[in-house]
């Protein structure tokens, strides 16, 4: 006799509806005191058991709560329930509700289920150097072991032995590095860290990737040719063979048959995962490689982050964060008028207070009406002393001054304005290419045209990411594109301007004045996205 549920009725998922109803807390408590007892080699616990079990700050006064709780879990399936006639004296204990308790097999299964959720919340990870040590003495031990086929064939208890701590070691290396680079992003987007410990950690975090980068370019290579010698003349796959014929030996009855090839299969999945990780090949970038490179950017990015932190401090404005900030007052405002308000405190707009409507003003509006369509350009201008507005006194003082003739100024700037234009169209045309071509052709420049071209250089380097090979951008006000692909032949780039050489790594470039008719927003026919032939 039971009272555990079965049946279809009951959800595969049921074993965790104790972790969304109220006291849900104990319910987690009652778990755990069910977990310590199996560690016990304890089967079968007793509502007073229980009860004793619970932590005090957790313990409920009424020890008909924890009995609650318990008929709960095993309506939920956590637990079973079996009648407790072990305390049957007499005919009336027949009648009285007593069960003793244990845990079913879904219940055991949430638990640990809990247990790793709870743990992958927690882990932050770490960079471990150590690791790679061991796991270069690992693949040595692997390659003296591979090399005793001469004299009878390798070890097979050797040989398992050392594929298990390699692949053990590897295994936590790789998951390590996963949950620290997570940590580390959740850190830079500054979301639940405080800031005065996270300038104070900084420093020693900087430190930390610098060694790990360190460690990882030179036991990273010695670790790829390791692999690879242990990859010549199928040595691998021996000792992968010999590593599941020692776990098969050990395969229940039913599983014979098949335990030595699901061994080698999860063995060689390993191997491949391990190769993987620290040997590219057919075009796919090793996961060393991709991690030296996210390492490495997180290191100017957690100096943006220190930057911004030291501006925020310093108290140094963000015009656009006001603006939003400003956006969100006026969306929030509850009606027009307190919006007008916000207006005028904002941006300080006010009437013109020496403007009156008065009786006079009124009747000459109703004699003349002017259409509101009116424009001001063609209304009937109305003359005004600057000095009223200054002195707010509404008496004549002596003549108006005599607005000044600005006419020659704003020809002049007119004239400037004309010529810079000018300027930049020339440098524009000077920049543009007509296809792909090296950037030491691309000769000398005027001050005008290389001041554009440092700026759309500086736009395509700030796309930069480490492992990039080419890039493409545009300028800030989407006049120019540039298309830069990095070469590996080593030369040089010149480029002679009237106030120096400018020199660097040649680089192929592409620039596209995107302003030129028949050229903005659309790529010429026969280019790919790069630049290059399809």
């Amino acid at each position: 006799m039971t009272s555990q549920p079965s049946g279809p009725h009951r959800s595969t998922h049921s074993p965790f509806a104790h972790l969304t109803v109220p006291n849900a807390a104990l319910y987690r408590q009652v778990m755990g005191a069910f977990l310590a007892a199996k560690e016990r080699f304890a089967v079968h616990l007793r509502p007073e058991d229980v009860h004793a079990a619970l932590a005090p700050e957790h313990r409920p006064p009424d020890p008909d709560a924890v009995v609650k709780a318990l008929d709960s879990l095993v309506e939920w399936g956590n637990l079973r329930a079996d009648p407790d006639t072990s305390r049957v004296t007499a005919v009336e204990d027949f009648y009285r509700k007593r069960f003793i308790y244990q845990l079913t097999r879904a219940g055991e299964a949430a638990e640990q289920a809990l247990s790793v959720y709870d743990e992958a919340l927690g882990r932050r990870g770490a960079l471990q150097a150590v690791a790679l040590h061991d796991i270069v003495t690992q693949l040595r031990a692997l390659l003296v072991i591979a090399a005793e086929r001469a004299e009878g064939g390798p070890d097979a208890a050797k040989a398992h032995l050392a594929l298990s701590a390699l692949t053990g070691r590897f295994e936590a290396l790789a998951e390590n590095a996963r949950a620290f680079m997570g940590s580390l992003q959740r850190t830079m987007d500054l979301h639940g860290v405080e800031v005065e410990v996270f300038l104070a950690y900084k420093d020693r975090l900087i430190q930390y990737l610098e060694r790990f980068i360190q460690d990882l370019i030179t036991l990273g290579g010695r670790i790829a040719v390791l692999i690879g010698e242990l990859e010549q003349d199928g040595r691998a796959g021996v000792l992968l063979r010999l590593a599941a014929a020692r776990e098969a030996a050990d395969a229940a009855p039913e599983d014979a048959e098949s335990a030595e090839e699901q061994a080698y299969e999860r063995w060689a999945a390993k191997w491949s995962g391990l190769t993987a990780w620290f040997v590219s090949a057919d075009g796919r970038e090793s996961q060393a490689r991709l991690l030296r490179g996210r390492a490495l950017g997180a290191i100017p990015q957690l100096l943006a982050v220190v930057r911004q932190l030291n501006e925020r401090r310093a108290g140094r404005s963000d015009r656009s964060a006001d603006f939003r900030t400003l956006a969100r007052w006026f969306a929030e405002a509850p009606d027009d008028e307190a919006r007008h308000r916000l207006w005028r405190a904002a941006f300080g707009l006010y009437s013109a207070r020496h403007l009156t409507v008065d009786a006079d003003t009124l009747a000459e509006r109703t004699a003349h009406p002017v259409p509101a369509s009116t424009s001001w350009a063609e209304a009937e201008p109305l003359r005004i002393s600057p000095q009223l507005r200054r002195t707010g006194s509404y008496e004549r003082r002596g003549r108006a001054r005599r607005v000044r003739d600005r006419s020659e100024q704003r020809h002049r700037l007119a004239e400037i304005a004309a010529r810079q234009a000018e300027e930049i169209a020339a440098a524009r045309a000077r920049l543009a290419t007509d296809d792909t071509i090296r950037l030491s052709t691309v000769g000398e420049l005027d001050p005008v045209a290389f001041g554009l071209f440092l700026q759309l250089l500086g736009d395509a380097l700030a796309t930069w990411r480490p492992g990039m090979t080419n890039t493409v951008a545009t300028s800030n006000d989407g006049s120019m594109e540039i298309r830069l692909t990095a070469l590996a032949d080593g030369t040089t780039a010149e480029i002679r301007t009237p106030g120096g050489t400018f020199r660097g790594p040649d680089h192929l470039i592409e620039i596209t004045d995107l302003t030129r008719p028949g050229r903005a927003g659309a790529p010429r026919p026969g280019r790919d996205d790069w630049g290059g032939e399809p």
